[in-house]
């Protein structure tokens, strides 16, 4: 039997892209694949994944949720 490779296979539902520029600093958040909205801070991200109805335990697991652009503490723009 041959598998299929999947898109989704070993990428995390939870996505939150670079910093944005802003008046306070944001990063967007995607959840599988769609973006929701956007995050100020680490709260907001898991905030919103509860009302997806995910559960984050480790916010450190690539498995659970991906950044980009920097880690759970970069939240202002690089120059």
């Amino acid at each position: 039997m041959t598998e299929v490779a999947s898109p989704f296979l070993n990428q995390p539902r939870i996505m939150v892209l670079g910093v944005q520029p802003g008046t306070p600093p944001f990063r967007i958040v995607e959840i599988d694949g769609e973006v929701v909205g956007s995050a100020r801070t680490v709260t907001d991200v898991l905030e919103t994944a509860a009302a997806f109805g995910i559960t984050v335990h480790d916010l450190d697991d690539p498995n659970v949720v991906r950044w980009v652009g920097g880690d759970r503490y970069t939240w202002k723009p690089r120059h």
